[in-house]
């Protein structure tokens, strides 16, 4: 018999001691009363994923909405009374693992996962369990960063998962039972998928992990209902030259040796098969302009360049394609023949933005490893400004050597996959940040087939202090507006709300709520185990909940755990 259902009761919010209600073990569906504010919500309309925004009962993309602002639109739980948030639920999965979910909740009905591809569907209420997919692995899985899954999407009545085998199963929404199953890519050869998939127009967008095992990426779009492949867009053209870039997006010389590259190109030819170039988070989904825009990670393999000749298209890149055909239309690349795994993997977010010229026009942001949050003009791709560093940059760009070359930011960034969040009200983006110094080792191997292929190594020198940052950047101006240290590096996620909030987890188990503003932390809770996930916020009969999921994380050896925790208002 399964304890996911049980509660630790050492968990305690900050103000004192707070009572839970243990949900039995086995439970069936409840029925969910009360009216939503777009209608009937059991089935997933287009129409109901467009108005995401504006939806406070619900929280229905990975990142809120498909402009992925991670901004909700309730005001409920604020700054006037976040100090009286107590847990409501605790609900334990079946893993003890890194988790890295973004909970979905669907008119009273959550949708979680957990490592190695389970999905729950619960309650949203009560915490209590409706139904447990456990994927079936098959025998080859590969991952460069802990068998984690980021979650689901959600679409007509089924809900969608990407697996460690590198499959895309469609899964019944109120039984959990497999409606059709799909391979994306080889498993063998390194691909995998941690990602969440998107749903939009009929179609299940999904990228690939695998730039650390020679893979050539790609973005997929299947047939929502029969999973049949509608088109495919390969982050690695078989041209993946370039324009031979020897500076980065900010202006700085990336060093490099054109001439010997040129004739490692001559004699070896253009390596686009086994370059890398995965995908690690979700698109977002321009409605209007009928585009996706999505960053590409690093190249393969990530420390040697000198076998991987040219400028490595499109990794390390933003990128944009036609939604009906994933056609290309533009790309911008950050990093050029990236050889410090500085890749590009927070999800891009849509914005209108200042331009130059001080003028409002469609914009894009996305927070680099580098420690920049760049912003874009999403007609064309190209960069408007990039914000002041959040984290210090040391020794740009020195190149990796066998003995090892110091430089900062570390392999881990800046920003890391952890999406940011806006509040368009205040100007701001907000991101998590890693402090995280590291020495570049280079060692020279060939393609492995399949197993890891880094090239040499990066490695955490333990001498140097380590640390975290929540930042609010003005992405009008690239000003820092405000600043706060944490005691260990940051990744996971962020979410901002009306109620003049952002919601945030650490390493060390804290889950803090931070003043939008200024800044200021407002209330804090020890969940246990690292809080190393996306948190997501909802409401249900009236009561606003945020919810998270705390199980540590496996890339930074945070403390492991299995609990999905939802908090409302003390009564």
């Amino acid at each position: 018999m399964s304890f996911r259902s049980l509660i630790r009761p050492a968990l305690a919010a900050v103000a004192g001691i707070v009572f839970f209600a243990v949900s039995p073990l086995a439970v069936k569906a409840q029925e969910v009363t009360g009216g939503t504010l777009y209608g009937d919500m059991r089935t997933v309309t287009q129409d109901l994923l467009d108005r995401a925004a504006g939806d406070g009962n619900n929280f229905l993309h990975t990142n809120g909405n498909y402009a992925q602002t991670r901004y909700y639109p309730s005001r409920q739980i604020n700054t006037s009374n976040v100090g009286e948030l107590r847990p409501a639920w605790i609900f334990q999965t079946e893993v003890v693992e890194s988790m890295e979910t973004s909970p979905i909740v669907v008119d009273g009905i959550m949708y979680v996962t957990t490592s190695f591809s389970h999905a729950y569907a619960l309650n949203a209420a009560t915490g209590q369990q409706i139904w447990h997919y456990k994927h079936k692995m098959g025998p080859i899985t590969t991952y460069c960063c802990g068998p984690n899954n980021r979650g689901v999407a959600v679409y007509g009545d089924m809900v969608y998962l990407g697996t460690l085998d590198a499959k895309l199963v469609a899964l019944d929404a109120k039984t959990g039972k497999v409606v059709w199953e799909k391979q994306i890519a080889d498993p063998e050869l390194g691909y995998s998928e941690t990602m969440a998939p998107t749903a939009v127009n009929g179609k299940i967008l999904i990228g690939t992990n695998g730039g650390e095992y020679g893979i050539r990426g790609f973005v997929k779009a299947f047939d929502a209902k029969t999973g049949d492949l509608l088109w495919t867009f390969n982050t690695i053209p078989e041209n993946s030259v370039g324009v031979w870039a020897t500076h980065d997006a900010t202006g700085r010389d990336m060093l490099r040796d054109i001439a010997a590259e040129k004739a490692t190109l001559a004699a070896q030819g253009d390596p686009y098969k086994t370059l890398g170039g995965g995908v690690w988070q979700n698109p977002a989904v321009d409605k209007d302009l009928n585009r996706i825009f999505f960053v590409v990670g690093n190249p393969s393999p990530d420390l040697d360049g000198g076998i991987r000749p040219g400028d490595n298209l499109y990794t390390d890149s933003l990128v944009s394609v036609d939604l009906d055909t994933g056609e290309y239309v533009c790309h911008f690349q950050y990093i050029a023949h990236d050889v410090w795994d500085l890749d590009a993997v927070s999800p891009p977010i849509l914005v209108d933005v200042k331009d130059k010229d001080g003028k409002m026009v469609p914009g894009l942001l996305h927070g680099g490893k580098t420690g920049h949050v760049y912003v874009h003009d999403r007609r064309d791709c190209s960069l408007v400004r990039y914000s002041e560093a959040m984290v210090p940059q040391e020794n740009m760009w020195v190149l990796p050597t066998a003995e090892g070359a110091r430089m900062l930011p570390g392999a881990n960034g800046g920003v890391e996959w952890s999406p940011m969040t806006v509040d368009e009200n205040l100007g701001l983006a907000y991101a998590i940040n890693l402090h995280q110094p590291m020495t570049y080792h280079v060692e020279n191997s060939p393609y492995p087939e399949g197993k890891l292929w880094l090239g040499g190594a990066f490695k955490v020198i333990p001498s140097e202090e380590q640390w975290g940052n929540v930042t609010a950047v003005d992405y009008n101006t690239g000003k820092i507006r405000w600043k706060v240290k944490t005691a260990q590096p940051m990744i996971g996620g962020i979410m901002a709300t009306a109620g003049g909030l952002v919601f945030t987890g650490e390493g060390n188990g804290l889950f803090k709520a931070y003043d939008s503003e200024t800044g200021s932390v407002l209330w804090k809770f020890q969940a246990g185990a690292g809080v190393n996930a996306p948190p997501s916020s909802y409401t249900v009969d009236g009561k606003q909940y945020v919810v998270v999921a705390a199980g540590g994380n496996t890339q930074l050896n945070y403390k492991r755990g299995n609990n999905i925790i939802a908090f409302t208002l003390a009564d």
